[in-house]
Protein backbone atom coordinates (compact mmCIF):
# COMPACT_ATOMS: atom_id res chain seq x y z
CA UNK A 1 0.00 0.00 0.00
CA UNK A 2 1.31 3.56 -0.74
CA UNK A 3 0.26 6.33 1.31
CA UNK A 4 1.34 9.86 1.31
CA UNK A 5 1.36 12.65 4.45
CA UNK A 6 1.08 16.28 4.37
CA UNK A 7 1.39 18.70 6.57
CA UNK A 8 0.73 19.04 10.42
CA UNK A 9 -2.44 18.95 13.07
CA UNK A 10 -5.33 16.93 13.67
CA UNK A 11 -5.07 13.95 11.16
CA UNK A 12 -7.37 13.92 8.19
CA UNK A 13 -7.71 10.73 6.15
CA UNK A 14 -9.21 11.03 2.10
CA UNK A 15 -10.14 8.20 0.26
CA UNK A 16 -10.88 8.60 -3.46
CA UNK A 17 -13.25 6.90 -5.12
CA UNK A 18 -13.38 3.83 -7.51
CA UNK A 19 -10.58 4.97 -9.79
CA UNK A 20 -8.68 4.66 -6.09
CA UNK A 21 -5.53 6.93 -6.59
CA UNK A 22 -4.58 9.42 -4.12
CA UNK A 23 -3.89 11.92 -7.31
CA UNK A 24 -7.63 12.65 -7.32
CA UNK A 25 -6.93 14.91 -3.96
CA UNK A 26 -4.35 16.97 -5.67
CA UNK A 27 -5.62 20.19 -5.30
CA UNK A 28 -7.57 19.66 -1.90
CA UNK A 29 -4.32 18.24 0.17
CA UNK A 30 -2.64 21.55 -0.19
CA UNK A 31 -5.64 23.87 1.02
CA UNK A 32 -6.31 22.02 3.72
CA UNK A 33 -2.80 20.70 4.85
CA UNK A 34 -1.87 24.41 6.29
CA UNK A 35 -3.62 23.77 9.04
CA UNK A 36 -4.38 19.86 9.86
CA UNK A 37 -1.96 16.70 8.91
CA UNK A 38 -3.19 14.97 5.42
CA UNK A 39 -3.33 11.33 4.73
CA UNK A 40 -4.12 10.11 1.41
CA UNK A 41 -3.48 6.56 -0.35
CA UNK A 42 -3.58 4.55 -3.16
CA UNK A 43 -6.27 1.91 -2.81
CA UNK A 44 -5.27 -2.00 -3.37
CA UNK A 45 -5.52 -2.83 -7.16
CA UNK A 46 -4.58 0.58 -7.88
CA UNK A 47 -2.25 3.22 -8.53
CA UNK A 48 1.23 2.99 -6.74
CA UNK A 49 -0.26 0.20 -4.61
CA UNK A 50 -0.23 -3.88 -5.38
CA UNK A 51 -2.49 -5.11 -7.54
CA UNK A 52 -3.10 -8.62 -6.62
CA UNK A 53 -5.43 -10.77 -8.46
CA UNK A 54 -8.39 -12.29 -6.49
CA UNK A 55 -11.84 -10.70 -4.96
CA UNK A 56 -12.16 -7.57 -3.78
CA UNK A 57 -14.24 -5.73 -0.97
CA UNK A 58 -14.96 -2.66 0.65
CA UNK A 59 -13.96 -3.96 4.31
CA UNK A 60 -10.52 -5.29 2.57
CA UNK A 61 -9.57 -1.63 1.75
CA UNK A 62 -11.19 -0.10 5.10
CA UNK A 63 -8.79 -2.03 7.31
CA UNK A 64 -5.72 -1.45 4.76
CA UNK A 65 -6.73 2.44 5.99
CA UNK A 66 -7.27 0.97 9.67
CA UNK A 67 -3.13 0.23 9.05
CA UNK A 68 -2.15 3.20 7.29
CA UNK A 69 -3.65 4.99 9.76
CA UNK A 70 -2.22 2.95 12.62
CA UNK A 71 1.37 3.52 10.49
CA UNK A 72 0.82 6.99 10.84
CA UNK A 73 0.47 6.56 14.40
CA UNK A 74 -2.58 8.55 14.17
CA UNK A 75 -4.98 7.93 17.37
CA UNK A 76 -8.08 10.04 16.18
CA UNK A 77 -9.01 11.01 12.89
CA UNK A 78 -11.64 12.46 10.40
CA UNK A 79 -12.29 10.46 7.02
CA UNK A 80 -13.00 11.83 4.27
CA UNK A 81 -13.98 9.63 1.58
CA UNK A 82 -15.86 10.41 -1.56
CA UNK A 83 -18.13 8.31 -3.98
CA UNK A 84 -16.83 4.40 -3.33
CA UNK A 85 -14.23 6.39 -0.56
CA UNK A 86 -17.23 7.05 0.81
CA UNK A 87 -19.06 3.49 1.04
CA UNK A 88 -15.38 2.77 2.57
CA UNK A 89 -15.60 5.81 4.96
CA UNK A 90 -18.99 4.21 6.24
CA UNK A 91 -16.81 0.76 7.58
CA UNK A 92 -14.52 2.37 8.89
CA UNK A 93 -17.13 4.57 11.30
CA UNK A 94 -18.90 1.43 11.78
CA UNK A 95 -16.01 -0.66 12.98
CA UNK A 96 -13.48 1.55 14.52
CA UNK A 97 -16.00 4.26 15.94
CA UNK A 98 -13.06 5.36 18.53
CA UNK A 99 -10.80 6.35 15.81
CA UNK A 100 -13.01 7.93 13.40
CA UNK A 101 -14.17 11.47 15.10
CA UNK A 102 -15.69 12.63 12.59
CA UNK A 103 -16.75 11.94 9.06
CA UNK A 104 -17.36 13.01 6.20
CA UNK A 105 -19.36 11.39 2.64
CA UNK A 106 -19.43 13.04 -0.54
CA UNK A 107 -20.65 11.73 -3.72
CA UNK A 108 -21.62 8.62 -2.29
CA UNK A 109 -24.31 6.25 -1.34
CA UNK A 110 -26.07 3.81 0.99
CA UNK A 111 -26.84 1.12 -0.87
CA UNK A 112 -27.20 -0.31 -4.45
CA UNK A 113 -30.43 0.44 -6.00
CA UNK A 114 -31.59 -0.63 -9.49
CA UNK A 115 -30.50 2.42 -11.02
CA UNK A 116 -27.31 1.91 -9.75
CA UNK A 117 -26.83 -1.21 -10.85
CA UNK A 118 -27.94 -1.02 -14.44
CA UNK A 119 -25.61 2.26 -14.01
CA UNK A 120 -22.63 -0.30 -12.80
CA UNK A 121 -23.27 -3.21 -14.62
CA UNK A 122 -22.59 -1.07 -18.05
CA UNK A 123 -19.51 0.54 -16.84
CA UNK A 124 -18.40 -2.80 -16.07
CA UNK A 125 -19.54 -3.77 -19.71
CA UNK A 126 -17.77 -1.20 -21.34
CA UNK A 127 -14.68 -1.96 -19.50
CA UNK A 128 -14.82 -5.51 -20.34
CA UNK A 129 -15.85 -5.36 -23.86
CA UNK A 130 -14.93 -1.86 -25.29
CA UNK A 131 -11.73 -1.58 -23.20
CA UNK A 132 -9.79 1.00 -20.69
CA UNK A 133 -9.62 4.23 -22.96
CA UNK A 134 -13.44 3.95 -23.99
CA UNK A 135 -14.49 2.99 -20.38
CA UNK A 136 -12.57 6.26 -19.36
CA UNK A 137 -14.19 8.57 -21.91
CA UNK A 138 -17.31 7.37 -20.50
CA UNK A 139 -16.39 8.27 -16.80
CA UNK A 140 -15.75 11.55 -18.40
CA UNK A 141 -18.69 12.34 -20.00
CA UNK A 142 -20.54 11.21 -17.31
CA UNK A 143 -18.82 12.80 -14.51
CA UNK A 144 -18.16 16.32 -15.23
CA UNK A 145 -20.10 19.43 -16.54
CA UNK A 146 -19.42 20.36 -19.84
CA UNK A 147 -17.41 23.68 -19.57
CA UNK A 148 -15.26 21.55 -17.55
CA UNK A 149 -14.84 19.31 -20.23
CA UNK A 150 -14.30 21.99 -22.28
CA UNK A 151 -11.83 23.62 -20.30
CA UNK A 152 -9.22 20.66 -19.56
CA UNK A 153 -9.42 19.21 -22.71
CA UNK A 154 -5.30 18.39 -22.59
CA UNK A 155 -5.32 16.91 -18.83
CA UNK A 156 -8.36 14.96 -19.60
CA UNK A 157 -7.00 13.45 -22.89
CA UNK A 158 -3.73 12.50 -20.89
CA UNK A 159 -5.97 10.66 -18.50
CA UNK A 160 -7.43 8.63 -21.31
CA UNK A 161 -4.51 8.25 -23.16
CA UNK A 162 -3.02 6.26 -19.81
CA UNK A 163 -6.21 4.20 -19.08
CA UNK A 164 -4.80 1.02 -20.23
CA UNK A 165 -1.87 1.21 -17.32
CA UNK A 166 -4.04 2.43 -15.05
CA UNK A 167 -6.99 0.29 -15.49
CA UNK A 168 -4.91 -2.82 -15.33
CA UNK A 169 -4.60 -6.05 -14.99
CA UNK A 170 -8.41 -5.67 -16.15
CA UNK A 171 -9.29 -8.52 -13.84
CA UNK A 172 -8.57 -6.26 -11.00
CA UNK A 173 -10.11 -3.29 -12.47
CA UNK A 174 -13.33 -5.43 -12.44
CA UNK A 175 -13.24 -6.94 -9.63
CA UNK A 176 -13.33 -3.26 -8.06
CA UNK A 177 -16.02 -2.48 -9.66
CA UNK A 178 -18.11 -5.84 -9.29
CA UNK A 179 -17.33 -5.22 -5.28
CA UNK A 180 -19.90 -2.14 -5.29
CA UNK A 181 -22.88 -4.72 -6.09
CA UNK A 182 -22.41 -6.33 -2.37
CA UNK A 183 -20.68 -4.62 -0.26
CA UNK A 184 -22.78 -1.84 1.87
CA UNK A 185 -24.08 -1.78 5.54
CA UNK A 186 -26.80 0.40 5.33
CA UNK A 187 -28.27 -1.49 7.67
CA UNK A 188 -26.14 -0.56 10.48
CA UNK A 189 -25.86 3.21 9.52
CA UNK A 190 -27.75 4.16 12.88
CA UNK A 191 -25.17 3.26 14.88
CA UNK A 192 -23.02 5.43 14.04
CA UNK A 193 -21.55 8.18 16.31
CA UNK A 194 -19.36 10.29 14.81
CA UNK A 195 -20.65 13.68 13.68
CA UNK A 196 -21.07 13.12 9.99
CA UNK A 197 -21.62 15.76 6.85
CA UNK A 198 -22.65 14.52 3.77
CA UNK A 199 -22.12 16.65 0.79
CA UNK A 200 -23.93 15.72 -2.65
CA UNK A 201 -24.42 17.35 -6.16
CA UNK A 202 -27.77 17.86 -7.84
CA UNK A 203 -26.33 17.29 -10.82
CA UNK A 204 -24.47 14.00 -10.22
CA UNK A 205 -25.62 11.33 -13.13
CA UNK A 206 -23.20 8.66 -11.74
CA UNK A 207 -24.61 8.49 -8.17
CA UNK A 208 -27.38 10.86 -7.82
CA UNK A 209 -28.47 13.43 -5.06
CA UNK A 210 -31.35 11.38 -4.05
CA UNK A 211 -28.36 8.94 -2.45
CA UNK A 212 -26.61 11.42 -0.27
CA UNK A 213 -30.68 12.54 0.57
CA UNK A 214 -30.98 8.84 2.44
CA UNK A 215 -27.55 8.69 3.93
CA UNK A 216 -28.15 11.91 5.51
CA UNK A 217 -31.78 10.72 6.68
CA UNK A 218 -29.99 7.49 8.05
CA UNK A 219 -26.93 8.52 10.10
CA UNK A 220 -27.95 10.37 13.01
CA UNK A 221 -27.58 14.09 13.41
CA UNK A 222 -25.97 14.26 10.15
CA UNK A 223 -25.70 17.98 7.92
CA UNK A 224 -26.63 17.65 3.90
CA UNK A 225 -24.46 20.21 2.03
CA UNK A 226 -24.93 20.50 -1.43
CA UNK A 227 -22.84 21.65 -4.13
CA UNK A 228 -23.13 21.27 -8.17
CA UNK A 229 -19.98 20.31 -10.17
CA UNK A 230 -21.34 16.85 -11.96
CA UNK A 231 -19.99 13.33 -9.81
CA UNK A 232 -16.35 14.83 -9.42
CA UNK A 233 -17.24 18.01 -7.56
CA UNK A 234 -14.11 18.23 -5.62
CA UNK A 235 -12.12 18.41 -8.51
CA UNK A 236 -14.63 20.98 -10.24
CA UNK A 237 -14.77 23.32 -7.52
CA UNK A 238 -11.27 22.32 -4.81
CA UNK A 239 -11.91 25.58 -3.10
CA UNK A 240 -15.59 25.27 -2.10
CA UNK A 241 -14.79 21.69 -1.37
CA UNK A 242 -12.30 22.91 0.79
CA UNK A 243 -13.91 25.59 2.76
CA UNK A 244 -17.22 23.56 3.63
CA UNK A 245 -14.65 20.94 5.03
CA UNK A 246 -12.53 23.35 7.11
CA UNK A 247 -15.93 24.97 8.37
CA UNK A 248 -17.13 21.48 9.50
CA UNK A 249 -13.95 20.70 11.18
CA UNK A 250 -13.80 24.21 12.66
CA UNK A 251 -17.68 24.70 13.53
CA UNK A 252 -19.48 21.62 13.41
CA UNK A 253 -21.74 23.00 10.42
CA UNK A 254 -20.76 23.80 6.53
Amino acid sequence: MTYDVSGNGEVLLLIPGLGGQAAFWSAIVPRLAENYRVVSFDHRGTGRSDRPNGKYTIARIAEDAHQILLETGATSATVIGHSTGGMIAQYLALDYPDLVCRLVISGSWEKPDPRFRMMFEARLGVLLEAGSQVYQRLTHAVGYPADYLDQHQAELNTVIEGAHAALSPVQVASARIEMLFTDYRSDELASIKAPTLIIGATDDALIPFYHSQRLAAMIPGAKLTVLDGAHFFPKVHPDRFAKIIRQFLEYGYA
